[in-house]
């Protein structure tokens, strides 16, 4: 197995492949390229759990035992970014949000932020038709962890020694091109026309989010590059949605 696909399973997910997880940040930015690989491992768990939990269990408590393992399968990585980054937002400038982000602890506005993605996350699976419900599950991951390569060559880093910049270092252009192409390769192999407007929407999510964050961060930090993973995978879903209904 290519090193830098390891590295980007052992930290993308809480699969047990030998070595430390957390790896120097520009050593991960060289392995951005394998992220939406991971996406798809990820998917592919989420189709076997939604078939097993279908057949066993009535359709809300199946679909939440689906994004259970969502979560459980990645550690809740991009949920902490997401909850550090609704945190930081209570800030009253940009030194007092970094200072908030950098805290361990979550804040009132995390956490009601975190039970309400949450909450649409699920009923959002929920709803997903029977025919649609695989291949959104296996095409979300890969869409959403294209996301952190390419914005970190359209965006600057917030800290000259954070995580982020030294990411943003390892991430070569080549990188941040090759994520994209193989999640939107992957979407259209997976849900057609409709693959190519959820992959557009959900990379437009994560940008437009990127650069809010930025506008109050002075840049981008590794909390936002997890948060607009997990906006790309909603960003996913309820694209995928609307879109079946506008056609309907």
């Amino acid at each position: 197995m290519p090193s830098g696909l390891v590295l980007a399973v052992r930290y993308l997910t809480v699969l047990p492949l030998p070595g430390p997880r957390h790896a120097p940040a520009d050593r991960l930015g060289q392995a951005a390229p394998w992220f939406p690989v991971v996406g798809l491992a990820v998917g592919v768990v989420l189709v076997a759990v939604d078939w097993v939990t279908a057949r066993w269990f009535p359709p809300l408590l199946g679909a939440l035992l689906t994004v259970t393992a969502w979560k459980l399968v990645t550690g809740g990585l991009h949920l902490d970014g997401l909850a550090d980054c609704l945190d930081g937002l209570g800030g009253r400038d940009q030194e007092h949000r970094l200072r908030i982000m950098r805290d361990s602890r979550i804040g009132t506005f995390g956490a009601v932020g975190l039970i309400l993605f949450l909450m649409l996350e699920l009923v959002a699976v929920a709803e997903l038709g029977p025919h649609l419900r695989a291949p959104v599950l296996l095409a979300a991951p890969v869409i959403a962890r294209a996301t952190p390569p390419l914005l970190a060559r359209l965006l600057p880093a917030a800290r000259r020694d954070g995580q982020g910049t030294l990411f943003a270092t390892g991430v070569s252009r080549t990188g941040a091109a090759l994520a994209p192409a193989v999640a939107a390769l992957v979407a259209v192999a997976a849900l057609g026309v409709t693959g190519l407007v959820a992959t557009a929407v959900a990379l437009g999510l994560a940008l437009a989010g990127a650069r809010f964050m930025a506008a109050r961060l002075g840049g981008l930090t590794g909390d936002v590059f997890g948060a607009m993973v997990e906006v790309a995978e909603l960003g996913v879903l309820l694209a995928v949605i609307a879109w079946a209904g506008a056609r309907a």
